[in-house]
């Protein structure tokens, strides 16, 4: 599903990296939690700007809770995005390694 919903991302005009990660929810066990930059040439718009994009494009149970504007996203050795550094944050109090 992740997938699905970066694609969905990237379709917003100046989206240059998108990612989507599970983080811990008490009610579901988990959550989707998105990033995005932008190019330089588009300034980012707001949380609900993205909100009301994905909602034209997603069913609701798969659009990200929460939305974050990063100046890039963290990536690994070979140049790929780096979602286990996105993850740890969101993991780190609760025991359990994803």
């Amino acid at each position: 599903m992740s997938k699905e919903i970066e694609d969905a991302l990237y379709e917003f005009p100046g989206v240059l990296e998108a990612a989507a990660i599970g983080v811990p929810d008490e009610e579901w066990g988990e959550r989707v939690h998105a990033f995005v930059s932008f190019t330089g040439q588009h300034a980012p718009p707001g949380e609900v700007e993205l909100h009301a994009f994905l909602a034209q494009r997603l069913a609701s149970f798969k659009r990200p809770r929460a939305i974050e504007v990063l100046p890039a996203l963290p990536k690994n050795s070979v140049g790929k995005i780096a979602k286990s550094q996105l993850r740890e944050p969101f993991w780190k109090e609760t025991g359990r390694r994803v």
